[in-house]
């Protein structure tokens, strides 16, 4: 049993820094911008899940700067599926984030138990995070800075924009949201999630939250562009994203050469948004 947080998984020396600047600070170290998904599916594999995910971040940990296990996946497994996933987290090397894909959000003392067994427990980096509820049901994750909270601003799904494009005042629901959470970084560990199938969107949100750091999955199955994501969603000093994928580097042939690809990919679309 864990009754002591456990300490962030890349810390500066003399302290942790807020998870902005971690983030920021591993994404140059490795030189890649890719966040690597992990989505297993018993059914697609020939393996345990825990061997499987085991190989995956082995072969993609050289060009990737984060993995995001979707705990969803994990949950499925049944009682034996929180320590596969914890398992798997501490697969992770120590100078890569971990963004525990859980989507939470609820109210304060149940934000809380979730954010505990997020970081506490699990030893995530950061998690991702629903703001339906408002900005109480965020904070319990944004109250050690070192450790980040995604906030779903604008999603990749298809039926994202049944509400998300609903105007609050005098602007769509999604950038409400951006602005919303650009207020709240006051710890600067406020990160969005904000899907590459709309790069119209991720370019107005990078204009109402300048700051903020973007999740951004979609890419490979879901069909997303990397390359356009990277150029609606760069930040002013030509970072700020994490392009993610998890069925296109899990299911190709060779999982390190697709994420190589993916991270280079990333990196010219970069030099030629900023040329």
């Amino acid at each position: 049993m864990i009754d002591q947080p456990l300490p962030p998984r890349q810390a500066a020396a003399g302290g942790p820094l807020p998870f902005g600047q971690r983030l920021a600070a591993v994404v140059v170290a490795a030189g890649s911008a890719v966040c690597v998904g992990l989505d297993p599916r018993p059914e697609r594999l020939r393996e345990p899940v825990l061997d499987a995910c085991r190989r995956l971040i082995d072969a993609t940990a050289p060009f990737a700067a984060a993995f995001k296990p979707n705990s969803a996946f994990f949950e499925a497994l049944g009682p034996d599926g929180l320590a596969v996933l914890a398992a798997v987290i501490r697969h992770v090397p120590d100078d890569r984030l971990v963004i525990l894909d859980a989507k939470r959000g609820d109210i304060g003392a149940t934000s809380e138990a979730y954010a505990a067994a997020a970081f506490r427990v699990l030893g995530a980096d950061a998690v991702t995070v629903s703001p339906y509820l408002g900005h109480d049901s965020v904070e319990p994750f944004l109250a050690d800075p070192a450790r980040g909270a995604f906030v779903l601003c604008h999603t990749s799904n298809p039926g994202a924009a049944d509400f998300q494009h609903r105007r609050a005042g005098d602007q769509p629901l999604y950038l409400a949201v951006a602005s919303a959470c650009a207020a709240w970084n006051g710890a600067g560990n406020v990160g969005l999630v904000v899907g590459a199938t709309f790069p119209a969107e991720m370019a107005a949100v990078r204009a109402a939250a300048p700051e903020l750091p973007f999740l951004v999955p979609g890419s490979g199955a879901q069909g997303g562009d990397p390359a356009a994501a990277v150029r609606a969603g760069l930040d002013a000093r030509g970072g700020g994203l994490l392009i993610s994928s998890s069925r296109a580097l899990a299911e190709a042939p060779d999982p390190a050469a697709a994420a190589r690809a993916l991270r280079d990919s990333i990196a010219a679309a970069g030099a030629r948004a900023l040329a």
